[in-house]
């Protein structure tokens, strides 16, 4: 399965936004949307779980960490206030019948402090403990919580693929998505198969947050160990609108990346598809041999 996140065209996500991206995105080819919950009451989950079912779409969710939201170094309030947060997010979840929620659910985004060892082991059990509550919520209601190491500009945090295994309980799954693992993994195909059967949920996007297969990332290879670990959830395209003053800035989208957006969402698919297939084949959502990298021409 491919999917693709609204936020490649619009921030925030409202009920009508939703009704204009949803057929073209069908009519593109792709199985799943992502849908972002920045603000709870932006979008009805209700009608987008109809929307997308009478498009033949299945969906995906995202949680957002904007300042305010943090489950570690915050006081006691701003942590319920989070947990209250993302348990309304698997809430979504089950409403649009998207089997995981995803992000970096640990501390906002563009928060970053040092931190010795002895206090990255404290955070990190402070994470663990304050997880505890949404996980329950989410096994309970049989979704699955992704969380998602960032790169090094967005968290001190949880950085690695190794820090989130370090981080998170064993019934905690990890999202990984390919432009933090170009940036902050060694080695991103180990990392991959490090995070093996933890993998709730995978986004991806070129190593300039353009379309996938038009950069120089290890496409093939990751295919490959994407196979290796048995992951069959969507890849969905992650890249945003530089029409969004917010969003773009917090996300360094300072040039186009593509001729259009539609253009960035369309020439990833076009090469996502060159080796994974649609849920309808023989084998579903499981990778062909991947084909040797060749980056997509230029509209």
């Amino acid at each position: 399965m491919i999917g693709v996140n609204t936020w490649v065209w619009v921030s925030p996500l409202t009920d009508d936004s939703l009704a204009a991206l949803a057929p073209r995105i069908a009519a593109w080819g792709f199985d799943v949307v992502e849908l972002p919950v920045e603000r709870p009451g932006e979008w009805d989950p209700r009608r987008a779980a109809d929307l997308l079912a009478g498009l033949g779409l299945g969906a995906s969710v995202v949680l957002t960490m904007p300042p305010g939201r943090e489950l570690v170094d915050a006081p006691p309030e701003t942590v319920q206030e989070t947990q209250d947060y993302l348990r309304h997010c698997v809430d979504v979840a089950v409403a649009v019948g998207a089997p995981a929620i995803s992000g970096p659910a640990y501390a906002s985004v563009g928060r970053a402090w040092r931190m010795g060892p002895d206090e990255r082991r404290a955070v990190y059990s402070e994470l663990r403990e304050n997880l505890k509550p949404v996980l329950a919520h989410a096994a309970e209601r049989g979704v699955r919580i992704g969380v998602e190491p960032l790169n090094r500009y967005e968290t001190s945090v949880i950085n690695t693929v190794e820090q989130a295994l370090e981080a998170l309980p064993d019934e905690c799954g990890l999202a990984l998505d390919t432009y933090h693992l170009n940036i902050e993994e060694k080695d991103p195909l180990r990392a991959v198969r490090l995070a093996g059967d933890r993998i709730a949920h995978i986004q991806v996007c070129g190593t300039d947050r353009g379309a996938p297969g038009a950069d120089h990332f290890d496409w093939p290879g990751f295919a490959e160990a994407v196979r290796d670990v048995g992951y069959t959830g969507p890849l969905v395209i992650e890249s945003f609108t530089a029409d969004n003053k917010t969003i773009a800035t917090a996300a360094s989208i300072w040039r186009p990346l593509a001729p259009s957006q539609d253009a960035l969402a369309t020439d990833g698919l076009a090469f996502l598809r060159t080796f994974w297939k649609r849920p309808d084949d023989s084998d579903p959502a499981v990778p062909d041999d991947p084909p040797s990298m060749s980056p997509l021409p230029t509209p």
